[in-house]
């Protein structure tokens, strides 16, 4: 065998390994919902026990849901603080979110009240439906 033949024979074999990979990559789709659908994140029980729910790796992401079924007003939010990436706590008596790495705090609209943080937090809206905590972008 040509040493030219050889090396074309292992381009070849190279390509075709890869294939499938390449054929993943361009057909894989993404779970992420469509902006603007409700999703269901925890049980409204779940809520009422703590006054809040935070639930990591949600259909929209992470999420902290702060208040009671009782209420009807529910706060909603990415618990993400936008300064270093902590995840910020609820203080219920002061009525803001804390951030317990760098003392950042936002309002319970989600905008920044004290820094290091500049950005606001990520905010959603939330209702209670039968017995279900929904949220939406």
């Amino acid at each position: 065998m040509k040493r030219r033949d050889f090396i074309n024979w292992v381009g070849l074999g190279l390509i075709a390994s890869n294939l499938p990979v390449a054929i993943a990559a361009c057909t894989s789709q993404t779970n992420t919902p469509a902006s603007g659908e409700w999703q269901t994140v925890g049980k409204a029980k779940e809520l009422d026990q703590k006054g809040q729910l935070l639930v990591k790796n949600s259909p929209v992401g992470n999420v902290l849901v702060v208040g009671t079924s009782q209420t009807g007003n529910l706060v909603a939010v990415d618990p993400t603080c936008t300064h270093k990436g902590c995840t910020v706590d609820w203080k219920a008596d002061a009525k803001k979110f804390a951030c317990p790495c760098h003392r950042a705090e936002y309002g319970s609209d989600g905008q920044v009240q004290k820094g290091p943080a500049e950005k606001p937090l990520k905010t959603y809206t939330a209702k209670i439906e039968g017995d279900s905590v929904l949220v939406k972008s």
